[in-house]
């Protein structure tokens, strides 16, 4: 059984530790390492009264309009582990462990969360305020993995990102408590990270804690020594020193290099585990601006490359990148789940692997490949970099094909 959470790391920084006027979110997503992720997006869709959505594991009541999203999700289920919406809002989760074992009976997974609260926010207040809504109404349960032998739970906690704010809410069951952060660098990671810095929570959560014992009330009260095992709580976040030695030039390419680190842990590569997929985001502070968001679609960053897609009507999709649908034969939606493992590779996952059978094999053919495909990655941040200095409004005809034209060149260099 793997109880350990899976090391993920999401990191926020805020003036003055970014660029001047910028937010620059990350995370890489640590999952079992086979796992395929794929990047979905879905527009914008206005819902019949009385529609139901189906999640991952259980249904529930739709809402009249949905905003764009794009994610980056493990392909088996509903919900996504990190993504944006055409508001700037992004969120990613993180599997954690408390003192309360996680619900092994099927709800709502933190993964279903972070796509709830993308589709229905259009900030990161109000986007917190949708989960943890959900959260009281549906509880959170069921198998994080795609594993048919065992059932492995988890609680979660958020990193809910605006142009103008981030919010942390950490849970334990339906309890919650969140922090607001407006400035400087915060990472979170599988493990608690809230002490006594608490800007909302549970309206019951003290109630409920004092009534377990596990908090007299004349202390103050601090929500990761109260949640937390006895030994687990850690300062975990050694990817956030690099981004404060940054000195305040934080921007897309001082994360994305944060997030391809292997010594500090940050980018995972263990027996269990493997970062099968990242994002970075840059939401300019000035809403006349596009935000940016990069995505792999593919497992390690320090052998992949980050590909820049912008919220535009009409967005072009990006099938490559999508794993194969099963529809209602699908082993995951099947009772009992997961009796058999769908191949649910991508073709950009597929060439993936063959690059990094090369990679592995052939140094000198693989590290020119690597220089090319950096090259590229670098062309797009230079791009990107010019939309966010120039001062006239951008043309959406100039990006609709963006993040389509970026997998197809990746693809080309890969045949």
């Amino acid at each position: 059984r793997m109880a350990a959470a899976p090391p993920s790391y999401c990191f926020v920084a805020f003036p003055p530790c970014s660029k001047d006027g910028l937010v620059v979110f990350g995370k890489n997503s640590a999952r079992p390492r086979d796992e395929v992720q794929e990047v979905v997006y879905f527009a914008a869709t206005d819902h019949e009264p009385g529609s139901k959505v189906e999640c991952t594991y259980i249904e529930i009541d739709q809402v009249p309009k949905t905003h764009a999203v794009v994610l980056s999700r493990p392909s088996w289920l509903w919900g996504a582990e990190m993504g944006a919406n055409e508001h700037g809002v992004c969120v990613a989760n993180e599997a954690v462990v408390t003192r309360e074992p996680a619900s092994e009976s099927e709800a709502l997974l933190g993964m279903d969360l972070v796509r709830l609260g993308l589709e229905r926010g259009a900030t990161a207040k109000e986007a917190l305020d949708v989960i943890v809504a959900l959260l009281e109404e549906h509880g959170q349960g069921g198998n994080y993995y795609e594993d048919g032998s065992s059932c492995h739970t988890f609680q979660s906690a958020f990193l809910i990102v605006d142009r103008s704010e981030a919010w942390i809410p950490e849970t334990s069951g339906k309890y919650w408590a969140a922090e607001k952060i407006t400035e400087g660098v915060k990472c979170i990671c599988n493990q608690l990270s809230l002490t006594t810095k608490i800007d909302a929570e549970h309206p019951e959560l003290r109630n409920y804690v004092r009534s377990q014992g596990w908090w007299n009330g004349d202390s103050d009260f601090n929500f990761s020594e109260v949640f937390s095992l006895a030994d687990e709580h850690l300062a975990c976040c050694s990817g956030r020193e690099s981004l404060e030695k940054q000195g305040g030039d934080v921007s897309a390419q001082e994360m994305i290099d944060v997030l391809r680190d292997k010594d500090s842990g940050v980018c995972v590569d263990s027996e269990s585990f493997l970062t099968t997929a990242s994002i970075v985001s840059v939401l300019p502070q000035d809403s006349s601006f596009p935000c940016i968001h990069y995505f792999t679609g593919t497992p390690d960053p320090s052998r992949s490359i980050f590909k820049p897609f912008i919220f535009v009507d009409d967005v072009k999709l990006v099938p490559k990148v999508q794993s194969p649908s099963f529809g209602n034969d699908d082993p995951a939606k099947k009772i009992p789940r997961f009796q058999e493992k769908p191949d649910r590779r991508h073709e950009l996952y597929k060439a993936h692997e063959w690059a990094r059978s090369l990679l592995e094999n052939d140094q000198d053919k693989g590290q020119k490949l690597m220089r090319i495909m950096l090259d590229l990655e670098k062309q797009g941040l230079e791009a990107m970099e010019d939309i966010l200095t120039r001062t006239e409004v951008l043309d959406p005809a100039e990006v609709v094909d963006l993040f389509y034209d970026c997998v197809d060149t990746e693809l080309k260099f890969f045949k």
